[in-house]
């Protein structure tokens, strides 16, 4: 089977978190015809992973297609946060036009700026939505002029004279399920939109000529009937079912026989024979293949440029569980097995990294983010495995001079007025540097910070905290500085459990002067795990465990009513943030734990470095 259609366009949406890109999505499937009238759609149909759905963001680009005017459009659905930028790199290898989502009230943030940059790059054409237009407190005009602000600040930076700053803008409600290419006029329908889409602004996929294929892989996926399977854009000539073609790897090449060929239809996939340049496909054939390798014909052995993306910042040391409570919760992870799913991980993201470290039974981890770190632990999680994580810790490098260098991140704060004080002070510990500070509306402030990415580890939990949860928070990757210098993980040392039972009422209700306690009455817990987060600097051993001593005395009083604060709730990220170098966090299916590392009391000092 061959597809036919008059032209095809390649277009990727992109935005910062939560300007409502993937809701956007749905409409424009929904109103090109993409689903018929009695067909069940989910919203947010195009986070389709357990995961995404329950935390309401993209973690993984998606692919779709859909039909208007006979024009067929490849749509790939990014993620939306900066954790997740490795993602919209790729994405953007496949297409040849971008629509870009930026808030009317929020506007441009950091990662609007990120996918921005790498667009400009490219030379990809841009077009831009304001979206949520209905929003009560909505600044359009302004929104607006920021937007070509940040155009020319980055054609100036990336050294582009010759880009075309008449940037097409449209303003929208994807909620709503409306779009207009003018401002202040409401439609009923994303007809401009998608006629736009299809017009002559966005260029038809740009190809080599020749009639030798080639094909760089950007994307791996896997089918219990095809095998392994391997995604990307067609650059060059045609790929045909059963026809042999030639891996070009990092170091050597492998010839394989193309076994299917399917390509994106609505939200599903369609075998086809064969498929030419500048289309999308699905290939099966390759028993190993790898993001950045390249498809070519056996007669032309010209590989293209290997994909790259920016480099990691973060690492965590991941380790098989040593807990007293291991093998209770979920399977054991032996190290061979905790190394293949990290083998896997890497390989279908190119922006994680993993490597040995002297100890056998652990691996180091390395990203762009804690959030990306611990997405990849939940998964893991989530199969039923049980493993412990150690503190996210920052790569430092050095100059050629041997100075010590530390990533840096550029921090976007949209907070209440009476939150500033408090922030700037936090972040002042934690060598931010104030950068700018301008009013939004008469109750909020935009403040801009640098700061030394370790000074952001655990920090988010603080921030909520600080602006009562009213506040955003938004990062971007500014490159290495010098090193800013030490600073303590957190101020509050931990309440630590001197011996294995379950912890008692009675116990914890005499320990609530001590603390914030992180379990209820009647956990489990052993010799060396964390309980709580102790009042003072210092850490502190506790019997928790212990009971009421029952006599035959009885007083004509009764027992005090013991009342419990709420126990925060134990996710992963909050462990990870939460914790400090001498401490693991344990991951179970059932449970997130936090243990010191080293478990006995007598061998472990209560005072912090």
């Amino acid at each position: 089977m061959i597809q036919s259609y008059e032209k095809l366009k390649n277009i990727a949406v992109v935005a910062h978190v939560d300007h409502g890109k993937t809701t956007m999505v749905d409409e424009l499937l929904k109103q090109s015809g993409t689903f018929g009238e009695r067909e069940q759609v989910a919203e947010r149909v195009m986070d389709s992973g357990d995961i995404e759905r329950e935390r309401g963001i993209t973690i993984t680009a998606k692919n779709c297609a859909f039909k208007w005017n006979d024009v067929k459009i490849n749509l790939l659905d990014t993620p939306g946060h900066a954790d997740f930028g490795g993602e919209v790199e790729r994405s953007l290898m496949m297409v040849d036009g971008v629509l870009l989502l930026v808030d009317a009230a929020e506007g441009p943030l950091p990662q609007t700026r990120f996918v921005l940059t790498k667009a400009m790059q490219k030379g990809i054409k841009i077009a831009v939505i304001i979206n949520k237009v209905d929003r009560p407190d909505e600044r359009i005009d302004e929104v607006k002029n920021e937007i070509e602000d940040l155009f020319l600040e980055l054609a100036d930076i990336l050294e582009l004279p010759d880009f075309d700053i008449d940037i097409p803008f449209f303003y929208a409600s994807g909620k709503n399920g409306w779009a207009s290419n003018e401002q202040g006029v409401q439609k009923d329908n994303l007809v401009d939109l998608l006629d736009f889409m299809i017009s002559d602004f966005y260029p038809e996929p740009k190809i080599s000529a020749g009639p030798d294929l080639q094909l760089l892989v950007t994307n791996l996926s896997y089918s219990a009937y095809l095998g392994s399977l391997f995604i990307g854009r067609i650059q060059r000539g045609t790929i045909k079912k059963n026809q042999q073609f030639t891996q070009m790897g990092e170091e050597k090449k492998k010839n394989f026989k193309v076994s299917a060929i399917q390509m994106f239809d609505k939200l599903g996939f369609v075998d086809v024979d064969e498929a030419s340049a500048g289309e999308i496909v699905i290939v099966a054939g390759l028993d190993e293949p790898k993001i950045g390798d390249t498809i070519v014909s056996p007669t032309a052995l010209d590989a293209l440029p290997r994909l790259t993306v920016e480099p990691p910042t973060v690492a965590v040391n991941v380790s098989v569980s040593t807990s007293p409570l291991s093998g209770k919760d979920g399977e054991y992870l032996t190290s061979r097995k905790l190394e293949e799913f990290l083998v896997d991980a890497c390989r279908t993201n190119v922006a994680l990294k993993y490597g040995p470290t002297d100890d056998p039974k652990v691996y180091k981890l390395k990203g762009r983010g804690e959030l990306q770190l611990a997405i990849v632990f939940e998964e893991l999680r989530r199969k039923g495995f049980e493993l412990m994580v150690s503190r996210p810790e920052v790569l430092f490098k050095e100059d050629e001079n041997g100075e010590k260098l530390e990533p840096y991140e550029r921090v976007v704060l949209d907070i209440p007025n009476d939150a500033t004080g408090a922030i700037t002070e936090k972040l002042a510990i934690r060598k931010g540097r104030m950068e700018a500070m301008t009013p939004l509306g008469e109750t909020r402030t935009r403040m801009v910070f640098t700061v030394p990415s370790r000074g952001l580890i655990g920090y988010r939990g603080v921030f909520l905290t600080d602006t009562r949860g009213e506040g955003l928070m938004s990062s971007e990757f500014m490159g290495y500085q010098p090193y800013a210098g030490d600073m303590l993980a957190r101020n509050n040392g931990a309440i630590i459990s001197d011996q294995a039972g379950k912890a008692t009422a009675y116990a914890l209700f005499n320990l609530l002067g001590s603390g914030k306690q992180f379990i209820s009455p009647g956990e489990q817990v052993y010799e060396g795990m964390v309980i709580g987060e102790h009042t003072r600097s210092n850490d502190l051993v506790v019997n928790c465990c212990r009971e009421k001593q029952l006599t035959n005395v009885r007083t004509a009083g009764k027992d005090e009513n013991m009342v419990f604060p709420t126990i925060p709730n134990r996710t992963l990220e909050w462990a990870l943030d939460w914790i400090d170098n001498d401490e693991w966090v344990e991951v179970t299916p059932l449970n997130i734990r936090i243990r010191k590392k080293v478990l006995q009391s007598n061998l472990r000092s209560v005072r912090r470095k």
